[in-house]
């Protein structure tokens, strides 16, 4: 069964998030996802899996609030 961690970074130091994300992402399952809370559009960190990840992930993200964005990126591959 497929499960989904969520990992609120609005409190976290900017520098810290993107190691953090790839750090989790990088020992899910596939099948699993890593949805994500952020105060803003996640737009780099989706271009920096598609460089990065490349045929790992399905990603969506959605705007929620003026200062609540969550990105679902799920592991595929």
């Amino acid at each position: 069964m497929a499960n989904t961690i969520t990992l609120e970074v609005r409190s976290m130091p900017p520098w810290e998030r993107h190691s953090k994300i790839f750090d989790i992402f990088d020992n899910l399952p596939a099948g699993d996802t890593l949805k994500i809370i952020n105060d803003h559009d996640p737009r780099p960190l989706h271009y920096q899996f598609m460089h990065e990840r490349t045929d790992q992930f399905e990603w969506d993200a959605e705007e929620k609030g003026p200062q609540h964005w969550e990105a679902s990126i799920k592991r595929v591959g």
